[in-house]
Formats: structure tokens, C-alpha cells, sequence
């Protein structure tokens, strides 16, 4: 029989039943001497000199993800932004999912009905068997439900499978205008177009519908309180040309963006977390979001390492920090910051690699424990007072 994890009492406001919810604005980012760049339209000094605690999608060490219980939860804790991934369905609606595969965090597999439209697709290089977002209306899409990804590890979540439906990018950004209303004060949104290069092989292009639905959602301007990011580059670039918003760039310790390999571009990702691919980066973004193990590698033990340069060289490039992704159980921790003969998704010292990572100098974090993150962010200002 499992143990029991031992997790901290969270917030539990967040709905249990599935919301329907609708939308608005938001607050602004990281400090003001690295923000307010020209890249072709006037983003203004619009930066809150403040450390960004970014709810992973959602709350989702306490909720099954990407859903509007793990934003509303993640909100209600305090996050300052909240992070929905962005797939379309064939008819071109965008829904939040952390991917276009969707068999890891939907009833799919369970429903007879659909059976026919498990496939096997090659998805930015890597082959995958499962089903796809892509091959779904939205109106059949509607009809599953969200499950925990990781049940292995999050024995809790799993109280909440079957419950929540796959929200759009509408109702995201909805929810974040009522409870920023609620509240009373700005929650920011931080959407990631997902493999936009294979979406728009297929004719389902990302950016267009994600520039419409911020539009209609009032957050377009300067002040608005949106990141857009992207693991590829040509999608950001050509964001830059059309919305106001800040773009992040997001980057990996390995492989490449795809597509660069599509474009016959050797770059890698260790090519643009360079000092010069930083500065290349910093022409059309306004921040990095780095795996964190590119601010502090791990050494071969895996104990917590030394940081590296990265920090500072993005900063130079005039570029915001925002690493990814810190979580609480042990699985995902340093070996030294484990607790010793405890169960992999038990909680461990999840605060002392947090306080690490704020001594480098970031300006946020991804995590998917936003009270964990605030709790070290206070623990971490204090100490600097």
C-alpha cells in the first residue's frame, strides 16, 4: 500500500466542479531596467520592479493541469501570472494543453467512441502514438475530461480526474479578468504557443487566432499583463512585428528549436544561451526562460552545482530571467536537497533550491507550487533586507 505523501495544507477555494467563467487585463513584469525595449513599437517602462512567481500550469502540483481550477488555484495563492500551453483543435479553437497529445491528461483512451482516432504521428522529429488535439473538434474535444499526468507521483491529484473539461484560451483568459476583478489585483497570463512550426504544417497556425483572442480580451497594450513564449524562434520574431506584449524565448539544455532544424539552421539551444546568442535573442525578445539547470547545473552526484554565467549574460542582452520548472517532490530535486529514505513524490527541501535559484539574480520562476514559491520569494526578500 502507498504512503501517503506528505504535502503542506493548500488553498481550497479553487471549484471543484467544472468553471464557466469570462475575461480582461492585467499587471506588468520584471525589473525596469531590463524591460520597456523597442522592438519596433513602444512597450513603455511598464515593469514592476518585483519577482514574478509564475503558476505552471496553473496549480498544478495541486490540481490536474491546465485546467480552470489549477489557474483559479494557482491565482488564489498569490501567483502573479498564470501559464496556459496553447494546441488547436481541427476547427481552429485554442485550447489549453500541455501538448497536442493529449492521452496522458485526458479520458481519451477510455472512450470507445474515439478508439479510431488513436494514431501514430511525427511530432517535431520525435514519433508519438496516441491522439491529437488536432484530429478533434472542439465540440468533441469538450466532451473529455482532465486527468492527473503524473498519478504516480501525485496520488492527490487523482481525487480530481474526470471533473474538469479542456478550457480555451477565451476561458483562461476570462478567469484571469474576473478573480484579477475579485481579488483586487492584476493576474497576468503567459501563454506558450506549442510546436507552432508543425501546427502551421498542417494549417492550423497558432499566432493568428492567439493575436485575436488577446485582442478580444483587451490585452494587447503596452500595460497589459502578458508573457507570450515559445521554444522556437521564427514564431516569436514574427510576434514581434504585431503585438506590444513581451516575448520570451524559451530554451533548453539540449537539442534544438524546431524550427531551426525545419529551416536547415545548425543552431542549437546551446548556441543561443551563448552570451551572443543571448544578444541575437535579445533583438526581438524581452526574456529567456531557461531550463534551470542552465542557471545552476547539477553535478554528477546530482547535488546542486555552482551557478553558471547565464544569469548575467542575459541580463547584459537586456533580457529577463525566468526559469523552469521547480516542484516540491523529491523526484524532481537536487540529491542533497532530498529528504533521505523518503518516497519520490514526497516533499522534500524544495525552498533551499528555490532561495538558491533567487540568489542568481532571476527575475522569476516557473513552478507548479505557487504557495511554495511566494512562501521562498518572501523568505528570500527578507534575507536581502
Amino acid at each position: 500500500m502507498r504512503r501517503a505523501h506528505r504535502r503542506p495544507a493548500v488553498l481550497t477555494a479553487a471549484v471543484l466542479a467544472v468553471p464557466v467563467l469570462l475575461a480582461g487585463p492585467a499587471v506588468a513584469t520584471g525589473p525596469e531596467d531590463r524591460a520597456g525595449r523597442d522592438h519596433g513599437h513602444d512597450r513603455g517602462d511598464e515593469a514592476a520592479a518585483e519577482l514574478l512567481v509564475i503558476g505552471h500550469r496553473g496549480a498544478s502540483g495541486y490540481r490536474p493541469e491546465h485546467t480552470l481550477a489549477s489557474y483559479e488555484l494557482a491565482a488564489r495563492m498569490g501567483a502573479d501570472y498564470i501559464e496556459p500551453d496553447v494546441v488547436s483543435t481541427s476547427d481552429g479553437v485554442l485550447v489549453a494543453r500541455h501538448e497536442n497529445e493529449i492521452s496522458g491528461t485526458t479520458d481519451v483512451a477510455d472512450r470507445p467512441e474515439f478508439a479510431d482516432r488513436q494514431t501514430t504521428k511525427v511530432i517535431d522529429g520525435v514519433e508519438l502514438t496516441g491522439w491529437f488535439t488536432e484530429d478533434f473538434t472542439f465540440e468533441e474535444l469538450r466532451t473529455l475530461r482532465a486527468v492527473e499526468r503524473l498519478p504516480e507521483l501525485r496520488e492527490e491529484n487523482t481525487l480530481y480526474d474526470g471533473l474538469y473539461q479542456v478550457p480555451t484560451l477565451d476561458e483562461v483568459f476570462a478567469l484571469r479578468a474576473e478573480l484579477s476583478e475579485e481579488l483586487g489585483r492584476e493576474i497576468g497570463v503567459y501563454p506558450e504557443t506549442k510546436h507552432p512550426t508543425y501546427f502551421d504544417s498542417i494549417g492550423l497556425s497558432l499566432e493568428e487566432p492567439l493575436v485575436e483572442d488577446l485582442t478580444e480580451a483587451g490585452l494587447t497594450g503596452e500595460d497589459a499583463p502578458v508573457f507570450v513564449q515559445s521554444f522556437e524562434t521564427a514564431n516569436l520574431q514574427e510576434l514581434d512585428g504585431v503585438v506590444d506584449v513581451p516575448l520570451v524565448q524559451l530554451l533548453s539544455a539540449s537539442g534544438a528549436p524546431a524550427d531551426l532544424v525545419a529551416a536547415g539552421d545548425e543552431r542549437t539551444y546551446a548556441d543561443l544561451s551563448t552570451a551572443e546568442g543571448l544578444a541575437g535573442i535579445g533583438e526581438y525578445a524581452d526574456g529567456v526562460g531557461p531550463e534551470k539547470s542552465q542557471v545552476i547545473p547539477r553535478e554528477d552526484d546530482g547535488t546542486l552545482g555552482e551557478p553558471t554565467s547565464f544569469v548575467d549574460d542575459a541580463h547584459a542582452a537586456d533580457l529577463l530571467v525566468h526559469p523552469y520548472t521547480f516542484r516540491n517532490e523529491n523526484e524532481f530535486l537536487p540529491t542533497d536537497l532530498r529528504d533521505a529514505g523518503e518516497e519520490p513524490g514526497d516533499y522534500g527541501q524544495a525552498l533551499e533550491e528555490h532561495l538558491a535559484f533567487w540568489a542568481t539574480g532571476i527575475d522569476g520562476m516557473f513552478t507548479d507550487n505557487p504557495d511554495t514559491g511566494l512562501v521562498s520569494r518572501e523568505l528570500f526578500e527578507d534575507e536581502e533586507d
